[in-house]
């Protein structure tokens, strides 16, 4: 369960408040879409949980089954099982995205106390979630690729509540 209770917000760098009071509570396998004009504060929240830099939060509280995240840094949010999708992922050249995957699994399996995957065992495990997804583990750069990327890095990271712009999920 993620509870957010009277969540107040402001840009760091600016006296600028985004999120004024937002109170909101998450339970597993529920999908909430959180609408309003251009900002209104969709993306802040979303970025403010997930732990981005350039956000002060200014009172209210955020707690992921009773344990405060906003004390927590972004890997360990990741740990827990926050996942930031990307709204516009940016390629980077020369890392390809099950190189960047694995490299994210492991930070996160390393923060556990878990032994890093091989190459090998990461691939076959990737391709057995793919194959349960009905998608292919390939990926490429077209619109369904990316959210066939996506569906891979929430379930290979362990993800128990997804922020995708204006649209937080919450899985079981």
């Amino acid at each position: 369960m993620l509870n957010i209770k009277n969540l107040h917000v402001k840009l760091e760098e600016e006296d600028k408040q985004i999120l004024k009071g937002v109170n909101l509570s998450l339970e597993p396998g529920k999908v909430h879409a959180i609408m309003g004009p251009n900002g209104s504060g969709k993306s802040t929240l979303s970025y403010v949980l997930s732990g981005k830099d350039g956000y002060e939060v200014t009172d209210g509280s955020a707690q992921l089954e009773g344990v405060d995240i906003l004390d927590m840094e972004a890997e360990e949010r990741a740990a827990a099982g926050l996942f930031l999708a990307f709204q516009y992922p940016v390629e980077i050249p020369g890392v390809g995205n099950m190189t960047f995957l694995r490299t994210a699994v492991n930070a996160q399996r390393k923060l556990r106390g878990e032994e890093e995957m091989s190459a090998g065992e990461f691939l076959k495990v990737v391709r057995a979630k793919a194959k349960d997804l009905k998608i292919d583990a390939g990926f490429g750069s077209s619109l369904a690729s990316i959210f066939a990327s996506d569906n891979i890095f929430i379930i290979m990271l362990s993800a128990r509540f997804i922020f995708s712009d204006c649209v937080l999920f919450a899985r079981r």
